[in-house]
């Protein structure tokens, strides 16, 4: 099963900064089934403009729920799904903190050592390369850089894609 994950967070790279929050949401109809957790920092280091860009303080930052709560309660969710497949707008940055902490907390990450950039789907499905953009015209959800608002609306996206890819 696919499920579309967004990551926020207070800085580049995980183990020098925090993740924030996290959004996930399974790709299946009416897209009942949906996650979210807020994590405390695990760093001293954080940028004051990326906390701002995700409407978060430092102070509110420090007083989230301890990380192992969230990453425990992430595999919870996704028990039972004998290989979860990560999807993202940007895996590059978002698997990176999802495997970090998965590994950190959990001791491996459940959705194992790949994900899939849904540009990259959407340009396959187009046959063309370079565009890589156009499935963002079907995030029906508010993009607010929430990581629940965001997941949900890729996640909506990757439901119309798949519907075009069965016709």
């Amino acid at each position: 099963m696919f499920y579309v994950v967004d990551v926020e967070a207070d800085g580049p790279a995980p183990g020098l900064f925090s993740m924030v929050s996290m959004g996930v949401v399974r790709v299946e109809p009416g897209l009942p089934n949906k996650f979210y957790a807020e994590f405390a920092p695990i760093s001293e280091k954080f940028i004051p403009e990326a906390l701002k860009v995700v409407g978060f303080t430092r102070e509110q930052h420090l007083s989230l729920p301890n990380p192992e709560i969230g990453m425990h309660a992430l595999a919870k969710f996704l028990e039972g799904d004998k290989r979860p497949v990560f999807v993202s707008d940007n895996p590059a940055f978002d698997w990176q903190w999802v495997n970090y902490y998965s590994h950190l907390f959990l001791g491996k990450n459940p959705f194992g050592h790949s994900a899939r950039r849904i540009g990259d789907i959407y340009s396959g499905m187009r046959r063309n390369l370079r565009n890589t953009s156009g499935w963002k015209k079907w995030r029906f959800h508010p993009h607010t850089h929430n990581a629940l608002d965001d997941a949900i609306g890729n996640a909506n996206a990757m439901l119309e894609m798949m519907s075009m890819l069965q016709k």
